[in-house]
């Protein structure tokens, strides 16, 4: 029961479709993952505008709404955890964090309780749960999808994105946030290859196996300002979940401890903090927008740096350090999963990168790696 908040039928289409209860479905009230925002929910009176697509796609009976899925409290977290809706089980390994915040889209397409999730993303929220629970997820670039009738978390960094069990599922996903949406381009024939410090060797020797499974040319590409990127993205969430989320600590009993502290210390940073990281992140866009250019359109790296931590021992900042700076410079990425040999199933996951627009592209260079990760012997799908 822990991966929807609230279970749906609606519409009698093929594709099953579950949406993170962030984002307004009308007659159904938003929760956010939140007890405090639950107790005043009410039904929302409009879609977000997000939805216009899978609405078009329900009342066509071409899909299906089968539930508003559950979420770390208010987005505001990286492991899934949520105490007053129970946590979603890690289908690799349930003593593992399902990952988070859209934690129930990633569990919900994992089971097959949906054939396609749409969640959020603002510092990984999409791509760390496909990670932990071995499937696709793919973070929009910033601004692509309309963020109406999404419960903000921080807006100049939200994103609304598809999860699926592969990249055809997330194509799918694509399409009805975006109808229209295909992939009508070739997939690339360079990838860069990103190494992140602190990366699990086995995972790192997984995805240089399956990067070379593709028959791309690999080239290495350095990138400095990553982990300054990193710290500048998560002073930008802190600023910005304060003034999203601050009236909700007038009854701060119905908010996991945890989210009170974290917005605490946006409510403590000095604004010259975020002056700064705001600088540091106008810098950074440029050298990742130079650093993908070089590389040939598309660059690879871990979207995890080892295997989820255990539920008893939850570490959100180490969850995040491969996709904050992304979000940081608004750019699409991709997680998909890779065969990784102590690993929890088995099962990596590896991120592309691609400019701003890239979606179509990342899908392609998507497809590809899916291919080569079959050949080495099956990523989970």
């Amino acid at each position: 029961m822990s991966t929807m908040i609230t279970p749906l039928e609606e519409g009698s289409g093929a594709l099953a479709v579950a949406v993170k209860d962030l984002i307004d479905w009308t007659g159904t009230p938003t929760t956010a993952g939140s007890r405090a925002v639950a107790l005043g929910a009410r039904p929302a009176a409009t879609d977000a505008a997000c939805l216009a697509g899978l609405r078009s796609a329900v009342e066509a009976g071409s899909a299906r709404m089968v539930g508003k899925a559950n979420l770390h409290e208010l987005a505001a977290g990286a492991t899934g955890v949520n105490p007053w809706f129970g946590t979603p089980a890690n289908p690799l390994d349930r003593r593992l964090v399902p990952g988070g915040s859209s934690s129930g889209s990633a569990v919900a397409v994992a089971t097959g309780e949906a054939d396609v999730a749409l969640g959020t993303d603002t510092a990984g929220s999409v791509r760390i749960p496909s990670a932990c629970c071995g499937t696709v997820g793919l973070k929009t670039t910033w601004g692509r999808v309309p963020l109406r009738g999404v419960w903000p978390l921080a807006p100049s960094l939200d994103t609304v994105g598809p999860m699926a069990r592969n990249v055809a599922g997330v194509v799918a996903g694509m399409a009805l946030l975006e109808p229209g949406f295909e992939v009508a381009v070739e997939p690339p024939v360079r990838i860069g290859r990103v190494r992140l410090a602190g990366t699990d060797p086995r995972l790192d020797s997984a995805l240089d196996a399956a990067l070379s499974a593709t028959g791309a040319e690999i080239a290495e590409v350095a990138l400095a300002g990553w982990a300054r990127a990193g710290d500048a993205t998560l002073t930008v969430v802190l600023a910005e979940a304060w003034v999203a989320d601050r009236h909700l600590l007038a009854d701060p009993e119905g908010i996991d401890p945890r989210i009170v502290s974290m917005l605490g210390l946006g409510a403590r940073l000095d604004p010259s903090e975020l002056t700064y990281a705001l600088v540091e992140l106008d810098g950074w866009r440029r050298e990742l927008a130079r650093a993908v250019e070089r590389a040939g359109g598309v660059i690879a790296l871990p979207t995890l740096l080892g295997p989820p931590p255990r539920l008893e021992d939850p570490d959100d900042g180490r969850l995040l350090l491969a996709t904050a700076p992304v979000n940081g410079a608004g750019f699409p990425a991709l997680a998909l999963p890779v065969p990784c040999a102590g690993a929890p199933g088995g099962v990596g996951s590896l991120q592309l990168v691609a400019g701003p627009g890239g979606e179509e592209l990342l899908c392609a260079a998507g497809s590809l790696l899916e291919a080569a990760a079959a050949s080495l012997g099956t990523a989970r799908r």
